[in-house]
């Protein structure tokens, strides 16, 4: 079961950092720039060097509640080569120091622990979710909630043990609408074993009870798991995903939560007709307003044809029919939506790759003016920095309408993966630039923007990963003056 696999090793993160240039662009996700920022000089996450003894860390996300105040997480390995997950804070523009999780070093005597998911609803006041290793060698879920630019103590999603039967389960994504009214989802296995996809909610500072995606498991006949989650507003969130149906194909899910309490899933409506060839999925979600948000994945037209890219858009509550990135399919061959970002009812973007000539694979960007989608189009700039043919936008993030920016990693003529920015400004697209000062660091050359923030145009963050001149893996942070 493809899906299963893939996002149970998000959730561990380190199976996809450990192969190289290659596999590490493969992994990235996504952010967002703005009108007038001028990026900084990027910087090894302050404090995790001395962390990091075991010479293989990253950020995987980035979350900013206003600008200069942000928050970030990730993984490193310590002196004992165990994963340990980390968070550090952005606070009035200056990178504080990372640290540990607070009491996840308990939690992970297992030794294999990492932030999947960062999100920030007002400065200091953030949650965070991922897994770890408990000292069974069962991989759970934890959150851990940030209050007042202080982080307490990580705790087992609740109730998430009960149902993680078969001993493999993550958090992938985290919201927060504001401050203490978050959800989280992600998937946990049965003793089928099958993955299933489940979703928790923090009301007012307390996380509750984790519970099956309700309609789920009618739908789910061999696996299924919750990959994004959005909150428009505190109860009123949108989570999406896959699910594995009868015939063994795989199929796209959103389920709704209005006024605290989620309503069962469903296949995105027009998915399946799009889906001939069985394996799509969900793999960013974005709410501007309650009842108006947008969806992203892929999709296989036949079995034997490459991956194809999707949107969906929310109306008033009502989930439209999916249909194929315009433009993608003139742009090449396989393509995917690897992330989507909503400033307004109506007015998002959307950032992935597909495969263009001499099968070189490339980074574009689409974006919704008034609920209608444009023609998608190659990142400008990306083509001439991507000479390797490997380039992906991992993650984009909106300001405001026409004001977004997206994060990725392109390879250079060294065959170097770099990690890559670009800017709309005013619903034009930038040229992609190297993240300033990224290539300083990468002496390894292995660098990639893996998760990008911005809280107004022209004030974003971004963060990633790149190699050292030693062979590191090393995780950095940059944002915008």
């Amino acid at each position: 079961m493809r899906r299963h696999r893939v996002i149970m090793v998000l959730a561990g993160a380190a199976a996809i950092w450990c192969a190289g240039p290659l596999a590490v662009l493969a992994a990235a996700a996504g952010g967002a720039v703005a009108q007038t920022g001028t990026w900084r000089t990027a910087i090894e996450v302050p404090g995790l060097g001395s962390l990091n003894g075991g010479g293989f860390a990253g950020v995987d996300s980035v979350s900013c509640g206003s600008a200069g105040n942000c928050g970030a997480g990730g993984f490193y390995t310590d002196r004992s080569a165990h994963l340990q997950a980390f968070v550090v804070n952005q606070k009035r523009g200056s990178w504080r120091r990372a640290i540990e999780v607070p009491g996840l070093g308990i939690l992970n005597a297992g030794g294999s622990a990492s932030v999947a998911s960062v999100s920030c609803a007002s400065a200091g006041k953030c949650a965070a979710g991922g897994s770890y290793r408990d000292g069974s060698g069962h991989q759970q879920a934890f959150v851990a909630s940030e209050k007042h630019g202080t982080w307490g103590t990580a705790i087992e999603v609740p109730r998430s043990a009960a149902l993680n039967t078969g001993g493999i389960a993550g958090v992938t994504s985290v919201s927060c609408a504001s401050a203490g009214n978050c959800a989280a989802g992600g998937f946990y296995e049965d003793n089928s074993p099958h993955a299933q996809a489940f979703v928790v909610s923090e009301i007012n500072g307390m996380w509750r009870m984790a519970i099956e995606v309700p309609g789920s498991a009618a739908l789910n006949i061999g696996g299924a798991g919750v990959n994004s989650v959005s909150c428009a507003s505190a109860g009123n969130c949108r989570a999406g995903g896959f699910y594995t149906d009868s015939s063994g194909q795989e199929q796209a899910l959103v389920v709704n939560e209005t006024n605290g309490t989620w309503g069962t899933a469903i296949e995105v409506p027009g998915s399946a007709t799009l889906n001939a060839g069985g394996s799509a999925s969900v793999t960013s979600v974005s709410c501007a307003s309650a009842g108006n948000c947008a969806a992203g994945g892929s999709y296989h037209i036949d079995s034997s044809s490459s991956l194809q890219a999707f949107v969906a858009s929310e109306t008033n509550g009502t989930w439209g029919a999916a249909i194929e990135v315009p433009g993608s399919g003139a742009l090449g061959g396989s393509a995917s939506v690897a992330s989507v970002s909503c400033a307004s009812a109506g007015n998002c973007a959307a950032g992935g790759s597909y495969t263009g000539t001499f099968n070189h694979v490339q980074a574009f960007v689409d974006s919704q003016m008034n609920g209608t989608w444009g023609a998608a189009i190659e990142v400008p700039g990306s083509a001439s920095l991507n000479i390797g043919g490997m380039a992906q936008v991992n993650s984009v993030s909106c300001a405001s309408a026409g004001n977004c920016a997206a994060a990725g990693s392109y390879v250079d003529g060294l065959n170097h993966g770099q990690a890559l920015v670009a800017s709309e400004t005013n619903g034009t697209w930038g040229t992609a630039i190297e993240v300033p000062g990224s290539g300083a660091l990468n002496a390894g050359g292995a660098a990639a923007a893996r998760w990008v923030s911005c809280p107004s145009a022209g004030n974003c963050a971004v963060g990633g990963s790149y190699r050292d001149g030693s062979g590191h893996f090393q995780a950095f942070v940059d944002s915008q003056a």
